[in-house]
């Protein structure tokens, strides 16, 4: 998988809009291998990142804590210059930082949050399945120990210092694929 065949493909369900990809990178999570990959239009710089998504499975339905499929983009970056490990409520800083990342079993949302906007009217976007108003985040996590496992209620959880670095190399409307 490269760059180039991320962007035909998305560029074909999205009828054609090359304007989308915009030559930024593209993320791809795979559900199945509890990966998230980064790709570069160069793929000199391409990332590979351990994540979780959710316990419910795979799933674009409301209130279904189930991770969407499809093709999505970042609609908001939330947590920049926050220390890691702070905790999020609401997605605002409450001032409190999770240090003890490894033997917490709750979904706080820690770090950064990239906040997803569906882009398929009618199958990740809209009444009933749309991502952006199920508040399906990419956010670091005071759960590290079960990063690659399915255990979210939903959105994708990465490790604290993935999401910061992820969050600092992203835009606004990159995109996000997902399998």
């Amino acid at each position: 998988m490269n760059w180039r065949v991320l962007s035909c493909e998305i560029a074909g369900k999205l009828d054609c809009n090359p304007a989308l990809t915009n030559e930024r990178p593209i993320i791809c999570i795979d559900s199945l291998h509890q990966r998230m990959d980064r790709f570069d239009i160069k793929d000199e710089h391409n990332r590979s990142y351990p994540i979780s998504t959710a316990a419910m499975g795979m799933g674009n339905q409301a209130d279904s804590f189930k991770t969407p499929f499809g093709i999505h983009r970042i609609r908001q970056k939330i947590g920049g210059g926050q220390p890691r490990g702070m905790i999020f409520e609401a997605r605002e800083p409450i001032g409190r930082v999770a240090r003890d990342l490894d033997f917490r079993e709750k979904d706080e949302i820690t770090s950064r949050i990239l906040w997803l906007d569906g882009l398929e009217l009618g199958f990740n976007n809209g009444a009933g399945c749309d991502t952006y108003s199920r508040y399906i985040y990419i956010h670091g996590t005071s759960d590290e120990k079960r990063i690659g496992q399915p255990v979210s209620a939903g959105c994708i959880r990465m490790r604290n210092d993935d999401v910061i670095e992820l969050f600092d190399e992203v835009l606004v409307d990159d995109l996000v694929l997902i399998r």
